[in-house]
């Protein structure tokens, strides 16, 4: 197996910039350092409307927002053996994938420690492509490297080669409609390959904020092309388009309303997999089957199982009032310390405070009262419920 990476190197003052850096300019968008990449956190409202993370994230739960992903990593992995690779490196059952099918999974290290969660789909027998988390791609292809033996296959890091955007909202697949009648008929986690003239576009039905939409994969020469393509009849920067940008802060309080954990906040190296509430993506007996292999990472997982479960599980907490949950804040019961706080946001759909935290099994049952300390004197209370805290309708 060879290892093909970006050969490009970022400092705190050379940032990357994705293939919709102009874009984002051109709309107004504020950026922040993240992940090594310089990326639009929020965008100046058109025509001086409601500015701000909440304005965006409303949009796209009432119509659709346009999302610069660019940032996470794109890996091929093709070969002879990519799937028996694959089946040894993810949770996730691999081979009985399907052609156009795609499939979310962890990549856990020898602990049962989650290193990334990630997004697999299969092209076709022996050609995958994995999206993996943007500060995780590195520290993934060298755990990938340190886990190849003898087997053949090839391994190319095309994140610089590509770009991917995420059209977002109950009024994207009409959109989409207008000029394709393929796309809106995938199923959830399915994929097709369109040609954009000499290009292939990669469009799956999938993405990161509770709503229905796609994920598209383009070469990153292509990306004005694409997105003049889908934007064809809406000005994106008119304060009624039904499809306006969105920056990474309100994909981050989206996946938070829609229960979606986030790598580093839910999800790390010393986050035992099974404490997830991510069973469905956690395929303890694959092994058994035709063409399965035991997982990194199996063995401990196992033996967390086998025992009593782990010690702590994710739950969801919903609050009164306005104050919002923060990351790292401790819950309590009584005077025990009994949970962390992972992330918390004041909720633009649901107009209340809520917050996903790791909790001591015997008080994560739904309808346990618990308080969270803020570190400033002040305690707020907090109920345990189930997730996802909003839910799209049909």
């Amino acid at each position: 197996m060879t290892v093909d990476t970006p050969t490009q190197t970022t400092s705190e003052a050379e940032l990357l910039h994705t293939p919709m850096h102009k874009f984002h300019v051109q709309h107004g968008a504020k950026f922040v350092p993240f992940a090594g990449w310089e990326m639009p956190i929020q965008y100046k409202p058109p025509g001086g409307g409601p500015s701000g993370i909440v304005e965006e994230h409303l949009q796209v739960r009432r119509t659709g927002g346009l999302f610069d992903v660019s940032h996470m990593g794109r890996l091929s992995i093709k070969g002879r053996h990519a799937r028996r690779f694959l089946e040894r490196m993810c949770s996730r059952r691999i081979s009985d994938m399907q052609a156009g099918q795609c499939r979310y999974s962890l990549v856990c290290n020898e602990n049962g420690g989650i290193r990334d969660d990630v997004l697999v789909y299969r092209l076709d027998d022996d050609d995958f492509l994995m999206v993996v988390n943007a500060s995780n791609r590195e520290k993934i292809v060298n755990h990938f490297d340190a886990h190849k033996g003898d087997l053949v296959l090839k391994i190319e890091d095309r994140t610089l080669k590509t770009a991917m955007i995420a059209f977002q909202g109950p009024a994207v697949m009409d959109l989409i409609g207008r000029f394709s009648s393929e796309i809106p008929t995938l199923k959830r986690y399915r994929f097709t390959e369109k040609n954009l003239l000499v290009a292939k576009v990669l469009v799956s039905r999938t993405g990161y904020t509770g709503e229905d939409g796609v994920e598209a994969i383009i070469p990153a020469n292509m990306v004005d092309m694409a997105v003049k393509l889908v934007l064809k009849d809406v000005d994106a920067s008119a304060p009624d388009s039904p499809i306006r940008p969105a920056g990474l802060g309100a994909r981050d309080t989206l996946r938070l309303e829609a229960g979606m954990p986030l790598y580093g906040h839910e999800l790390g190296e010393d986050v035992c997999a099974l404490a997830t509430g991510l069973g469905f993506a956690i395929a303890m007996e694959k092994h058994t089957h035709e063409h399965g292999e035991r997982f990194v990472g199996q063995d401990a997982l196992e033996k967390v199982r086998d025992a009593r479960g782990p010690d702590r599980v994710l739950v969801g907490l919903t609050l009164e009032g306005k104050r919002t949950p923060r990351q790292g804040m401790k819950v309590m019961q009584g005077s025990d310390e009994v949970g962390d706080v992972t992330s918390g946001c004041l909720s633009p759909t649901l107009g209340h405070p809520i917050a996903m935290a790791y909790v001591n099994r015997s008080v994560h049952e739904l309808g346990t009262k618990l308080i969270i300390e803020t570190g400033r004197g002040v305690e707020l209370e907090a109920e345990v419920v189930g997730l996802p805290f909003y839910k799209r309708g049909k």
